[in-house]
């Protein structure tokens, strides 16, 4: 445990003569890391993704480096300094935890989450949706809304019923294009479809964000293999021809 404090101290004490002594770190503001903070949190996503693990403790030291900065520059404003941000997060973790700290009992995993979304309802929110941040990636967003929403009992009964939704979404979004539907109507079915499919990869325990990305992340290797094997032009080749090397690639592993 020491040698975990005496690390987080020299990172407090590096912030502050970075903060004083660099004229960089000087001009920072809030407003400023936040578009980095966003980058670092996505190359830590990326590190995930890849299971690599010395690309996780980097970026994860990166996102440390940045809640240090934000709470430099909220103490010089004497708002809060990284003392009092850690205090409530502790705070709020026994208040959330009766099942540790208290003389709740739970039994499982849905148990612990229902109690954490009505223990947030009595501290004053007005929604169970109101901690989602707007600015989420959409995908991310919609699975975020239905699991809370399903903390407090909005949610079908089984997974064949969410299927039953995705067939009927599906049909609706077919009659836009069989109507010639306006652009709107056809964007909004379309987004009732992907809606009703993150839901049943919710069921399915499936992450879909995570299922979309290695999909990404497929499709791009195969397709820089169509184009390190291309025998010209990719826009000289036809589709068939091209597809023969995404057959290929698939055969290799890619």
């Amino acid at each position: 445990m020491q040698e975990k404090l005496d690390a987080f101290a020299r990172l407090l004490t590096i912030m502050d003569e970075l903060r004083e002594q660099c004229p960089w770190d000087r001009k920072q503001t809030l407003e400023s890391l936040r578009n980095l903070t966003i980058e670092e949190t996505y190359e830590l996503a990326d590190a995930i993704l890849d299971n690599d693990l010395d690309g996780i403790k980097e970026e994860v030291g990166d996102l440390m480096l940045h809640m240090v900065f934000y709470s430099k520059i909220a103490d010089e404003k004497g708002a809060f300094h990284i003392g009092d941000a850690l205090n409530d997060i502790c705070d709020k973790l026994i208040k959330r935890h009766p099942h540790i700290y208290g003389d709740v009992s739970v039994e499982n995993e849905e148990d612990v989450k229902k109690n954490w979304e009505q223990l947030k309802l009595k501290e004053g929110k007005k929604s169970v949706l109101q901690g989602v941040p707007r600015s989420l990636p959409a995908m991310v967003k919609a699975y975020r809304m239905q699991e809370k929403t399903k903390q407090v009992g909005f949610e079908w009964e089984n997974a064949a019923q969410v299927w039953e939704k995705v067939e009927e979404e599906m049909a609706e979004f077919k009659e836009t294009l069989d109507e010639q539907a306006s652009k709107e109507k056809r964007e909004e079915e379309f987004g009732d479809v992907l809606f009703s499919l993150i839901n049943y990869a919710r069921f399915q325990g499936i992450d879909p964000e995570t299922a979309l990305e290695r999909v990404n992340q497929k499709f791009k290797k195969r397709f820089e293999y169509i184009e390190a094997h291309a025998p010209k032009d990719l826009v000289e080749m036809s589709l068939d021809e091209m597809d023969a090397l995404w057959n290929a690639a698939k055969k290799e592993g890619a």
